[in-house]
């Protein structure tokens, strides 16, 4: 398959790259610690907590692909639509969207992915 050119085309692939629900979990945890540093970060004017943005943010993505997932990071291959995909994903479950996109990219409930929908990079 060709890179992904389109972001629509990517979310799907970036789903199944967190098809397991603990995987999702601590990247909920690491997004809206994100959140929480940089508005923190300017309200009290303390612009070294900034330094923290990263290891909060790839800190929990990362651990929970190593542990959880047993896959690379699609971070490696697509920064920048990982990072929208990151904050995408929070909103999607916080709107109540993510049961029915997983399920549209394939992923079951269980954390196994279709075979026949199955998508690579």
């Amino acid at each position: 398959m060709a890179p992904f050119t389109r972001f629509r085309d990517f979310w799907p692939y970036y789903l199944q790259e967190h098809a397991r629900r603990g995987t999702r979990i601590m990247h909920y945890a690491g997004t809206g610690l994100v959140v929480t540093i940089g508005i923190t970060t300017l309200v009290t004017g303390r612009w070294a907590l900034a330094t923290a943005l990263p290891v909060a943010g790839y800190g929990f993505a990362w651990l929970s692909h190593r542990l959880i997932e047993h896959n690379r990071p699609a971070t490696f291959r697509y920064p920048l639509w990982s990072l929208r995909a990151d904050f995408v994903m929070s909103y999607r479950l916080v709107t109540g969207h993510m049961a029915r996109d997983l399920a549209r990219a394939g992923v079951r409930s269980d954390g196994s992915i279709d075979p026949a929908r199955r998508l690579s990079p």
